[in-house]
């Protein structure tokens, strides 16, 4: 029988909960489980509501199930919004220096800081220890797990586990899993920086904004051991243009940013495509236009970023849904960039980008830096010069014999900016589009499109990004099929087709009010006949899709 547990650790900004949920996670790591976590948090620094919920399986998974095993309150708060999240059979695990006059399971967590003259945060530590000698953990485990988090000689916070252990009793035991679980636990944003870097990535450009942030402080904080140079500017539009001067001079550089910081990068976008300059940008979606939901989730920038901006030009996107995809697309864009010497964007959204996922240390054996198309020194360099492919051999400033010359403008094979001669700037309009043409040969791979549940079922579900992990797992349980478009633009458009060839009814499963896959599937010849979509700010459950996929197959 599939063993499958919800946790939520909650309380107020500041009290540590976070930071409570991920140990958590790691233990069960430790005892071989699949582990998602789903961070929710305010746009605030103290106060406000902020939980956890960890999600541990014997099976890959990547949503969120509205019903929980255990609740893990920090204050009275988390009580009164998650206690009737619990099952039948659910825990309820409190700190009761702060709620005395609650039913269930109370930790002196406050009580046992002050004995043991610790600070008021390390009463998440405390209850962190009282859980794990609740739901059965064995203290070993525990403390092999907790000394690496709170290091070895962190004699107080383990002395404040402990004696929370010791407090309690046990009252269920979550026995070990069978299962072979992948190795790490990572978000979307960490693992998007490590694929980059097995990538060949030299340079990261980046100013803070949620949820892409935390790719600029993995960076930061790993610089000298992943040797990629982390540079933060003064805005999104200097992060921009700085990392096209880097490209321009050799090196492969990434920025990073989200939605409206995403939308000052457009013009540096443009640049990036009339000057044939690779560099890849990242998107990590918020909910809504302007400054939105800053915190949490939505769809909404899929269009915006195959078009983004004006002009004739394609650039790859691609839309991973879990840590791993991230990391594999974050390789393949930046060295197609490369290869095709043109923009790519990498299209992520909060819960993807701060979201924990189990994954497997293989993922990174896969991911290289490929070689670009460089010149062979030999006659006159023309950093443009007209081929077959449309792609031109790159050299770069500093090279014996080279000038190298590029600029906003339409140019010629020199580079040199042209606006009477109609027949060159015909010609380099045709040379993009030729190199267009070669880089939508990628669209016909297997892997541009997956695949799951009942490959024969006569109704197909599509869905996208992070949302494709919870509508996977809601279409297995429903016996259907499932089809994950990843790579955007150029759209896989033989693979989809083919992957829906015997079906009879496509049920579009997104986060916006659009349904803007929709319109990029029917720009493509391709349409849903039912649309499910959510725009609250929060992702769908796996309950909530089996309920809305169901009642539109009934329509």
């Amino acid at each position: 029988m599939k063993k499958d547990y919800s946790i939520i650790v909650g309380g107020a900004a500041g009290q540590g909960s976070r930071k409570a949920g991920l140990i958590i996670a790691k233990i069960f790591k430790k005892l071989g489980y699949f582990v998602y976590i789903y961070d929710d948090y305010q746009s605030l620094i103290k106060g406000g509501h902020n939980f956890s919920q960890i999600r541990i399986s014997d099976e890959f998974i990547a949503g969120r199930r509205e019903k929980i095993d255990v609740l893990v309150a920090f204050d009275k708060k988390t009580i009164d919004l998650h206690e009737k999240d619990l099952n039948t059979k659910g825990i309820l695990i409190f700190n009761k220096n702060k709620n005395p006059e609650e039913k269930g399971i109370g930790i002196d967590a406050d009580s046992i800081v002050k004995h043991l003259q610790g600070k008021p945060i390390m009463a998440n530590t405390a209850m962190i220890g009282g859980f794990l000698k609740i739901i059965g953990i064995n203290w070993s485990i525990a403390k092999n797990v907790l000394e690496k988090e709170f290091g070895e000689k962190d004699n107080l916070n383990m002395e404040i586990a402990k004696q929370a252990y010791d407090s309690v009793n046990t009252l269920t035991k979550i026995e070990k899993s069978k299962a072979k679980n992948p190795e790490y636990l990572m978000t979307g944003n960490e693992a998007a920086a490590l694929g980059a870097t097995k990538a060949g990535l030299d340079i990261y450009y980046a100013y803070p904004m949620t949820p892409a942030s935390g790719i600029l402080h993995y960076f930061a904080e790993h610089e000298k051991d992943l040797g990629v140079v982390t540079i933060q500017p003064e805005n999104e539009i200097a992060v921009a243009n700085e990392a096209i001067g880097s490209a321009y001079a050799g090196k492969r550089t990434m920025v990073a940013s989200s939605s409206g910081g995403f939308a000052l990068m457009s013009e540096a976008i443009c640049l990036s495509a009339i000057s044939e300059t690779p560099v890849l940008f990242v998107n990590s979606q918020r909910m809504g236009p302007a400054t939105g939901v800053p915190t949490y989730s939505g769809q909404s920038d899929l269009l915006f970023c195959i078009n983004p901006g004006p002009g004739d030009f394609e650039n790859f996107v691609a839309a991973p849904s879990n840590s791993e995809e991230s990391a594999i697309w974050t390789g393949n864009l930046l060295n197609w960039s490369w290869k095709y010497q043109t923009p790519s964007i990498l299209l992520l959204d909060k819960e993807l980008s701060e979201g924990t996922f189990s994954v497997s240390k293989n993922i990174f054996k896969g991911i290289r830096k490929e070689k670009e198309l460089l010149w062979n020194k030999k006659g006159e360099y023309k950093r443009y010069s007209i081929t077959e492919s449309g792609i031109s051999p790159l050299s770069f400033p500093g090279t014996k014999d080279a000038l190298i010359k590029t600029s906003s403008y339409e140019h010629d094979e020199s580079g040199l900016t042209v606006e009477e001669n109609e027949a060159i700037i015909t010609a380099m309009q045709e040379k993009r589009i030729r190199k267009f043409e070669e880089m939508k040969k990628i669209a016909d791979s297997e892997d541009a499109i997956k695949i799951y549940g009942n490959k024969k079922s006569k109704i197909a579900v599509i869905s996208w990004g992070f949302t494709a992990g919870a509508v996977r797992e809601a279409s297995e349980n429903l016996g259907l099929k499932f089809v994950q478009p990843i790579l955007m633009s150029p759209f896989p458009v033989k693979q989809m087709i083919k992957a829906l060839q015997d079906v009879e009814e496509i049920i579009l499963v997104e986060n916006n009010t659009t349904g803007q896959l929709g319109v990029l599937m029917a720009m493509n010849g391709i349409y849903a006949d039912k649309k499910v979509l959510k725009y609250t700010s929060r992702p769908f459950t796996i309950e909530e899709l089996e309920d809305r996929i169901t009642k539109a197959m009934k329509v």
